[in-house]
């Protein structure tokens, strides 16, 4: 096995939007000495900001990915470093990102705390078992306070977080940290040097005692995750040493038992290279995370691939990009096996064969060309031709179905169209590559008025992608007004017969099935399709064509025509006739049966419901509480935290277009607000009828 693997970590940077991701990524770049100047998300001129959109805003919209190198206990290591999104409007680029790392780096702002996005990708990392540290940043700032996000890690993320370091001060008089495990403070020089110089000095007095205690905790940590360590502290709390402690974090880091706390100030840069040796020191290299699991898709039984290049290769693509000089660029993170250029590998979801024409090692917007990558590195291939993301790529004839990644579905739309007419067919192209490289991005063409809807996550992430084509494509558009991805729902049972039959001469049609039509359990989205069809009274082979009818019937529903969110079918009998049935008769029957019984489910619609929380100064929270429920709003708690108030509601995203203006006009600008999708809920009688009517009028 590749003794190279033991010195490799894939890590992410993840966060709440502006906690300080992309400044502590470019200082880990800039001490590593992958980039000779410091990069400022204020400045515009981050390297892993690279998109034009990124620069002007100051907020990352894109995974980028990098490697880098540093040098720990005398050993040199390889990092991957993939810095995500932190805005909720861009989750899936995080999501995806998790899905291939090995481990992560939770950023958190020393006064703003664990706040909604933070608890959204910790519950990412969670979901893809990624073991994490934390990083309080932000020490400098007035009201930094590093216990309570502590506190506030533990109790709103149920984590077990283990502070191995305390600051020295904090806001202004922020000079340093102590290293419990070490016992010493650690001090950066000013900021002439650019924090590149620090010293490990005795820790002060006046903060010997505070010191002292949180070690004991610390200890007292690393004694309880592990037996033998336990006996020797109830002997000798003073017989722990150093490397005891070391070895015990780290392999509770990496099963996921506690998550180290660390602190710094990114931008004042203060404690970036502890933060570094911690990555290398706690989170696992892909040798420790072990094989990757998949299916065998000749025997349908788990197959695992061990991270060896000597292993059968194996890949999944996590990212799709479109850069301007190169192609279709696929970011895939290699489990097993080598990647040559010139290789010919399987993709599993398309069963086809594609030639991998050149291989990169990506920095930000950058390629490295590179001739093979091997078992436990990211790198980004060209040559593909239809691949997706969360495909997976495999050695010919060794095939095997690696875990996909599954994406939330937009929840908001705008009807485009381009400024001229000979921009039509630009735009069709242009809105394919974008939905290439993202999944929570759709398009599609309205049936009836004929137009273009973009559907999307949010109305920020409209804004870019129309941005987008603008200044990449070249097209201009206009656009109407957002409009909010509805859905129909079935809310009561009902048995139904349907008989399709048609005689035209020569060999008719016929289809015969009896099924069940009722809501799905448990908030089950799509289609639950059950067969207790007994006795052959429908051949085998057109039963999938049933399922396939009902599939496609659910796009329209009975209502409005927007998609039925979640249905469940039991096919329970039926009849065929020996010549005249054919699969496109049941696939028929199916359609028309669900059209015909759906009215009689009492359908109702369903609306997209978001989680919204504001912090504002005292005196603005009631007229934002008003404000709330005069949108059909739900105040579902408030709590203060450094001064301020944080109201958390449940809001109709249809009320809420435009939200962030009329907050700053209710605050003078002095609160902050961030949403996120929460669920699908049913709109009250009297607006279900408008938007019935609104439908129907259009057309």
């Amino acid at each position: 096995m590749s003794s190279k693997l033991e010195y490799t970590r894939n890590i992410g940077i993840m966060a709440h939007i502006d906690a300080g991701k992309t400044t502590t990524t470019e200082r880990v770049l800039y001490y590593t000495g992958r980039t000779h100047r410091l990069g400022e998300v204020h400045d515009g001129n981050a390297q892993m900001d690279w998109m034009v959109q990124e620069q002007e805003r100051g907020i990352t919209i894109t995974s980028a990915a990098t490697t880098t190198f540093w040098k720990y206990l005398g050993k040199e290591y390889k990092i991957n470093i993939i810095d995500t999104p932190g805005h909720v409007d861009f989750t899936v680029e995080v999501e995806r990102s998790l899905r291939v790392l090995d481990g992560a780096i939770a950023v958190f702002c020393a006064v703003g705390g664990v706040e909604p996005q933070s608890e959204t990708v910790w519950r990412q990392a969670d979901k893809y078992g990624v073991p994490k540290i934390a990083f309080v940043n932000k020490m400098d700032r007035v009201g930094a306070d590093f216990f309570s996000v502590v506190e506030e890690i533990r109790d709103k993320l149920g984590a077990n977080a283990v502070p191995l370091q305390i600051p020295m001060g904090s806001g202004e008089d922020f000079t340093g940290v102590i290293d419990l495990i070490e016992n010493k403070a650690v001090v950066w020089y000013s900021d002439e040097n650019l924090g590149t110089n620090y010293e490990l000095v005795e820790i002060p007095d006046e903060l010997k005692e505070e010191a002292e205690e949180w070690r004991v905790k610390l200890i007292e940590s690393v004694a309880e995750a592990d037996d033998t360590l336990l006996e020797r502290y109830f002997d000798d709390p003073d017989s722990i040493t150093r490397d005891d402690m070391l070895t015990v974090m780290r392999k509770s880091t990496i099963e996921g038992l506690a998550v180290p706390v660390l602190c710094g100030s990114a931008f004042k840069n203060k404690g970036i290279q502890r933060l570094i040796d911690s990555v290398v020191a706690y989170l696992p290299s892909p040798l420790q995370v072990g094989g990757v699991k998949g299916i065998n898709p000749k025997t349908n039984e788990e197959d695992i691939r061990m991270p060896d290049k000597t292993e059968p290769f194996s890949a999944l693509a996590f990212k799709i990009a479109t850069d301007p000089f190169v192609g279709r660029l696929a970011f895939l993170r290699v489990y097993s096996g080598e990647l040559k250029t010139g290789d010919m590998v399987l993709n599993m979801r398309t069963g086809k064969r594609d030639r991998v024409n050149r291989l990169f090692q990506m920095h930000a917007n950058k390629q490295n060309p590179k001739e093979k990558i091997e078992a436990g590195d990211i790198c980004a291939a060209v040559g593909f031709k239809n691949l997706k993301t969360g495909d997976t790529l495999c050695a010919i004839h060794k095939p095997i179905w690696l875990e996909s990644m599954e994406f939330p579905d937009p929840v908001i739309g705008i009807a485009i169209e381009p400024k001229t007419q000979a921009d039509v067919d630009k735009l069709g192209v242009a809105l394919g590559k974008l939905a290439e490289e993202d999944p929570t991005f759709q398009v599609k063409t309205d049936d009836d008025s004929g137009q273009t809807v973009i559907s999307g996550m949010g109305e920020l992430h409209l804004e870019i992608l129309i941005d987008r084509l603008k200044r990449e494509f070249k097209i201009e558009c206009n656009q109407g007004k957002p409009q909010v991805a509805y859905k129909e729902a079935l809310t009561r049972p009902v048995e139904h017969r349907e008989v399709f039959k048609k005689q035209t001469g020569g060999k008719g049609k016929f289809a015969d099935i009896e099924v069940e039509i009722m809501p799905a359990e448990d908030e089950f989205a799509g289609l639950q399709f059950i067969d207790k069809v007994k006795g052959g009274n429908i051949p085998r082979e057109f039963i999938p064509a049933v399922e396939k009818g009902f599939n496609t019937a659910m796009m329209n529903g009975p209502l409005a025509g927007f998609p039925i969110y979640n249905l469940k079918v039991v096919l329970k009998d039926g009849s065929y006739h020996p010549v005249d049935s054919d699969s496109l008769s049941f696939e028929i029957a199916a359609r028309q049966a669900l059209k015909n019984a759906a009215s009689k489910c009492r359908p109702v619609i369903l609306e997209p419901v978001m989680k919204a929380e504001v912090v504002t100064p005292e005196e603005f929270v009631g007229d934002v509480v008003s404000d709330f429920n005069r949108r059909r709003g739900k105040v579902e708690g408030m709590e203060s935290k450094a001064g301020s108030r944080v109201i958390k509601a449940k809001v109709p995203l249809a009320e809420n277009f435009g939200y962030v203006t009329v907050l700053r006009t209710l605050t003078s600008g002095r609160a902050t607000s961030t949403m996120e999708y929460s669920h699908y809920e049913e709109v009250p009688e009297d607006i279900s009828k408008k938007i019935i009517e609104q439908i129907k009028g259009k057309f």
